[in-house]
Formats: C-alpha cells, structure tokens, sequence
C-alpha cells in the first residue's frame, strides 16, 4: 500500500498542550515592553505628585526639626557661629526648669479641661441642632463664627472683655451685685489658668459642633425608625444609637483637640503673656520666652525639641489606645 508524503504527525501528548509554538510566544517581548513602559510611567506620575509634598515636609518640617535639635546642643544667642558645645546641658536645665515642669502640668491641664468641657457641650448643641428648628442656619453660623475668627482678634476681644473694674465682664458682675477679682480674672493666679481655658472653650467649641453635625448625617434614619417603634425614649436613642455611631468623629475630634492643646501659644500670649507668675505658661510660650527675650536659643531649642517627644508620645499612646479599632476598621 503505497502512499507519498512521509510519516503522520505525532500525537500531542494525553493531557499535554498541542504541538507548535505557545499561543502568544512571539509578542511575548514586545508585551513585556509595554508592561515596563506602563510601571516606569506609573512612578513618573507618582514622583510628580509626591515631590511636592515631600519638598514642603522636609521644608517646614524636618528642617526646623534638625535645627532645633542642632541649637539644643549649644550655648547660642542667636548671632554668630555656633561653637560652645555644650551636650544635653540644655535638657538637664529645661527638665529641672520648675517654670517649664508647670507649663507642661498647665498643657496638660487643657488637654483634658477641652475635652471635658467641649465633648458634653458640643456633642448637646449638636444634638439640638440636627433637630428642624426655626433658624437652625443661623444658630449653626453663630456657633461656628468664633473657631474661624483669628486668635489674634479674638484674644484682643477677650482681653478688653476681661479687663478689671471696666471691662464688660466686671460690669456685668456689678450689675448683679457681684464683684470679681481686684486684678481681673487674667490678673489673678487662682483664676488666670481657669479663664484662659473658657475663653478656649468657646474659640474652638464650633468646630467640636460641626463635627460632629456631619457624623450626625451619617446615622441611617432606619435605625431612629426601629427604636420609635420599639418604643425606646429620646434618652435610650441617643445612648444606643446615636452616641456610639458618633464614636469615630468623637474620637477623631478629641485627637485634633489634645494636638492643639499641646501646641496652644497664640491665645495666651495675647491674654497673659504666661503669667502672671507663670500660673498660665504653656511649653511654647516658655520656650517663645527663652529664645526671644532671653537669648536663651539653646534652651529655646532643648524645649521645643521636649515639647515635640511629648506630643509625638501622647499622639502614638492616643492612635494606639483610642483610635486602633478605628484605624484596623480602615485598612480592612
């Protein structure tokens, strides 16, 4: 039996893929290029916008940091080189500084005086305002006015608002009988400290509002629906639904507020200067004090350098402690 053509083709493999050349093998090399092409245009992409950022952080941020770290190592008065070396020196004289040991005590003092006051106060105004009302806009403005107002202009207000025997406030008192300190609120140690941090309260109460007004918006109606049907009163609602729904921006709010409170400089020192006797000295205005009025900018830089550990420690206790099940709830 004849037949011309040479032997049949060999079978493929059982199981195997078919004979020839991999589908797609010979434009595997020029896929490859595109696909490099495609990372190496990614990365431009992030480089141009990250630059700068990156440029202002290391710019307002890691610069200053260096420098006054570099400045805490000297004796330097703020002209001329810096050659008298002089180690942790600077350190040892902040933390031994009893005026500085009691700005840290009054920093503190905010931290936690801001918060209990402004977490009850906003969170009912809050509440009250989400609530449809006859100039509900208004009311919001007018909350809000004094967070956007300037320290500076606010501060001055207060400090004409304050003053003794003439200012609004002793006025005020008069009227009622009453009578204040003999040299005014801001003037007396005992209440210097205590008038500052109302006077705090009410700058930044609007933005504690506003907060928490939007994460109000976020509460499904659904849920108020279900509670009323069960017949839970206005109390058990805002206990069970609304205030645990409100943790996230509480918590959020409450780590704005102690960052500000840690780094609180302008409004005092428009008030009290730090004093009087230092019974209202915060870590910056201690360590504006010692660099611009003392030429101290070895110290200046020591306690600037203390005051950032500080915040930086209680920022990582609070996001590990307080915010972590926000945090892990994000990255899910």
């Amino acid at each position: 039996m004849g037949g011309g053509g040479g032997p049949p083709p060999a079978a493929p493999p059982p199981g195997g893929p078919p004979p020839g050349p991999l589908p797609g093998g010979p434009h595997r090399r020029p896929h490859g290029r595109r696909g490099s092409a495609g990372v190496w245009r990614k990365r431009a992409e992030i480089a141009l916008f990250v630059t700068p950022a990156l440029a202002l952080l290391v710019a307002f941020v890691v610069v200053p940091v260096a420098t006054a770290v570099q400045m805490s190592l000297y004796r330097w008065k703020g002209y001329g080189p810096m050659v008298d070396f002089v180690g942790l020196r600077n350190y040892v004289s902040v933390l031994t500084n009893e005026v500085f040991t009691d700005a840290v005590v009054h920093n503190l003092v905010i931290v936690v005086g801001s918060i209990l006051l402004q977490l009850p106060l906003g969170l009912a105004i809050a509440l009250l305002l989400n609530r449809k009302m006859w100039g509900q806009g208004l009311l919001r403005t007018i909350i809000f006015v004094p967070y956007v107002l300037a320290e500076v202009i606010a501060g001055v207000v207060w400090f004409q608002l304050l003053q003794p025997e003439y200012g609004v406030i002793d006025s005020m008192l008069a009227a009622v009988g009453l009578h204040g300190p003999d040299q005014g609120f801001l003037g007396t140690p005992e209440y210097a400290l205590g008038t500052v941090l109302v006077v705090l309260t009410w700058k930044y109460l609007g933005l504690a509002v506003i907060l928490f007004l939007a994460g109000l918006q976020g509460v499904p109606d659904e849920l108020y629906e279900a509670a009323q049907l069960d017949g839970a009163t206005w109390w058990q609602v805002q206990r069970r639904i609304t205030v645990p729904l409100l943790g996230p921006t509480m918590r959020t709010w409450g780590f704005l507020s102690m960052i500000g409170s840690l780094q609180l400089f302008d409004m005092v020192w428009i008030l009290t200067g730090g004093g009087p006797a230092n019974a209202t000295t915060t870590m910056a205005t201690f360590l504006v004090n010692e660099g611009t009025k003392r030429q101290n900018f070895g110290i200046a830089g020591a306690a600037s350098v203390v005051l950032f550990v500080i915040a930086l420690v209680l920022a990582l206790a609070y996001q590990r402690v307080v915010l972590r099940r926000d945090t892990q709830e994000a990255t899910r």
